[in-house]
């Protein structure tokens, strides 16, 4: 049985990534941002645990990990969680900029940090959720892509330093997929939003879990994904 920790499991792609996950007996860990949160992730997901981290604190991960048992051996960490906030260059305030960079960047940075040693002992898997933006910037994206193409260098680099432990590190780059996220995207672009248009949360999961049951000796190291017909 393999052992998976899981943030942004409560909706989208996190949630059909954890009940695949469930569904086929393996242990889930899932970061809930507080204690109600938690509590919510385990009536939905009967048999999961929980570890509760704010990622819009990232400085704080590290107090709160050490408060709480974890996993001894991590044979995935999956990073899926993330805010989005669109507006102009000459818009964003900073607090808006700090924001999305500790969600999406510097969070995911300090949990992994955090959990290498468990990583390394199961010769483990880091999957980042990335986008679309994190391969290209367009008009009033500019926060989330930033984080984007950061998540992008984080990748990169660990799979650099920690291929020699045996760490598999994959980016997935979905288009715009059927999600909350979406959902609200659309209502800040002001258009209407139509979830059958768009990448469905289970395939992005299969895309995912395609990556993760590669036999060893193999490594998706980048894949993007598209809506198609």
């Amino acid at each position: 049985m393999a052992t998976h920790l899981i943030t942004g499991a409560g909706s989208g792609i996190g949630a059909a990534v954890t009940r695949r996950l469930l569904d086929r007996g393996d242990e889930l860990w899932l970061l809930a941002r507080d204690a109600g949160r938690a509590r919510e992730l385990k009536e939905r997901f009967e048999g999961a645990r929980t570890v509760v981290g704010d990622l819009g604190e990232p400085e704080r991960l590290s107090w709160a990990l050490s408060q709480q048992d974890l996993p001894d051996r991590l044979d995935s960490l999956h990073h899926i969680a993330g805010v989005v906030e669109l507006g102009g260059v000459g818009e964003l305030s900073a607090k808006v900029w700090n924001q999305t960079l500790a969600a999406n960047l510097v969070a995911p940075v300090e949990l992994t940090r955090l959990l290498l040693p468990q990583l390394r002992l199961a010769r483990g898997h880091v999957l980042f959720v990335n986008s679309g933006a994190g391969l290209r910037a367009n008009p009033q994206w500019s926060a989330y892509a930033a984080s984007k193409h950061g998540l992008k260098a984080l990748a990169d680099a660990l799979r650099a330093e920690e291929g020699g432990n045996g760490v598999r590190v994959t980016s997935v780059y979905p288009g715009r997929t059927a999600t909350p996220m979406q959902e609200k995207v659309h209502r800040q672009e002001g258009k209407e939003y139509d979830p059958a248009r768009w990448i469905t949360p289970d395939a992005v999961a299969t895309t995912l879990l395609t990556a993760l049951d590669l036999p060893r000796g193999a490594e998706v190291t980048d894949l993007t994904v598209r809506p198609g017909g």
